[in-house]
């Protein structure tokens, strides 16, 4: 509190932030171990024999990876008790969201099998977008 700065929040939420944090932090690596065609980098790499994945949790939602990193960067200012790491973690989840749809877009019109497997995998990120 140092030089009046940020407020905490409330104190009565960090297990069960820390509980969505540990599952954000888990579902990432598991999204990164059986696709194989994970990368930092959106492209559709053709020289590998880019394919769609079905396995692990993309049988559930098409981009756990960035699920992951939702789901963490969300739970993190509960578990840290700063009303102030909101404002961050807001802004990193809007540029995940805007990534997500981007990449969504280029893996329809690029990457071959992709729209049906969104036809089958109807959730991007969570079972309600």
């Amino acid at each position: 509190m140092r030089f009046t700065m940020p407020p905490t929040a409330s104190a009565s939420w960090p297990i069960p932030a820390l509980l969505v944090a540990v599952v954000g932090v888990a579902l990432t690596p598991w999204a990164m171990m059986v696709n194989p065609f994970f990368s930092g980098v959106v492209r559709i790499q053709r020289d590998r024999g880019h394919t769609a994945v079905v396995a692990g949790p993309y049988r559930a939602i098409r981009h756990p990876g960035y699920a992951g990193a939702v789901l963490f960067t969300l739970a993190s200012p509960v578990v840290l008790g700063s009303t102030w790491a909101w404002i961050p973690a807001l802004l990193t989840t809007a540029a995940i969201l805007i990534r997500l749809r981007l990449e969504d877009e280029l893996l329809h019109r690029d990457l071959q099998g992709y729209a049906a497997y969104a036809g089958r995998v109807r959730w991007r990120l969570v079972p309600v977008w």
